[in-house]
């Protein structure tokens, strides 16, 4: 195991640049704000010149971007099914199927794997769903007190509450992110890339900012690096750092496993509280420019990256 990597450099202050290399790196900063900059107000130009065309309201959030998918031929999973038309991811969409609350034609099926078409009239409870046509992707800065669920019975806040001006179109979260954790969460209704991003074998890389109640010591350090034993397994990390040498309660993590709260409970088993978690990276995409509680859609190269990227890649 590495304690710091090329790709962790970043969050490691150690390194800093200093002097005439700094001012470089400063500059170099700036003139590429700048440039991104004139692209955004040149992009909302645009798209308000083609609201005034169109005769569409040119508000804020008056351009949804969407990117067109075919439409479904043939037959496919009802958990696939019900991914496509926005419910939840597909994972999450066999648990409900297996919960009985999803009925084709009017009989209960419990299957996932159940076979439908576009014919078949599906319905989650009373509500008939349907895929959608138009595919909808967004990077969310997440703050505290907000749960990563579509719903919640107690009426608390989700993330969905954030983003209920941005489409019309039903997403939901990929993967999920405890209540008092913050940071890049990706909201979409393409059923495939959650499947993609979720499923284990992919290793999808996230990168974590930690603040422990005390310094982690050498001890726990290497310990942590050489797996820790969980009630549901070894956890392993990818890569560990301090992030700041003076101040070792500021750590680094990058991990692939999407087991349930499973950075708290690395740390948890060593008796350290962690105070706050954020997640600076997901599958390539940060937080850049987003503001805590704000969104963005992604461009098309992201998604492009994202339907095509390799195992351990991102």
């Amino acid at each position: 195991m590495k304690q710091k990597g090329t790709n962790f450099q970043k969050f490691y202050k150690g390194t800093e640049k200093k002097g005439a290399a700094k001012k470089e790196q400063l500059r170099q900063e700036r003139k590429q704000y700048k440039k991104e900059r004139k692209e955004f107000f040149d992009q909302k130009r645009a798209e308000n010149r083609q609201a005034q065309e169109t005769g569409t309201p040119s508000g804020k959030f008056a351009v949804t971007k969407t990117i067109a998918r075919e439409t479904p031929t043939g037959e496919m999973p009802l958990n696939k099914y019900l991914a496509h038309s926005g419910v939840c991811s597909r994972r999450d969409a066999a648990d409900v199927v297996r919960s009985g609350k999803v009925k084709v034609n009017g009989q209960v099926v419990t299957e996932p794997g159940h076979k439908v078409t576009m014919k078949d009239d599906v319905r989650v409870g009373p509500k008939k769903v349907y895929p959608t046509k138009d595919l909808v992707y967004i990077l969310l800065n997440k703050p505290k007190d907000y749960l990563t669920t579509t719903d919640d019975p107690q009426k608390r806040k989700t993330v969905l509450d954030l983003i209920q001006q941005a489409t019309t179109e039903r997403v939901y979260p990929v993967g999920r992110l405890d209540r008092n954790t913050s940071g890049v969460l990706l909201l979409t209704n393409d059923g495939d890339l959650a499947q993609k991003l979720t499923h284990p074998s992919n290793e999808v890389k996230k990168i974590y900012a930690v603040t422990l109640d005390k310094p982690l010591t050498k001890e726990h350090f290497d310990s942590i690096l050489k797996g820790v034993h969980l009630e549901d397994g070894v956890a392993n990390v990818d890569v560990l750092a301090y992030t700041d040498n003076a101040d070792k309660t500021q750590i680094g993590v990058e991990i692939h496993s999407g087991r349930n709260r499973i950075v708290r409970r690395i740390f948890e088993h060593f008796h350290y509280d962690v105070r706050n978690l954020d997640r600076v990276m997901f599958a390539g995409l940060t937080k850049k420019n987003v503001n805590r509680g704000k969104w963005r859609f992604l461009t098309e190269k992201e998604v492009r990256d994202l339907k095509f990227f390799k195992k351990g890649k991102k």
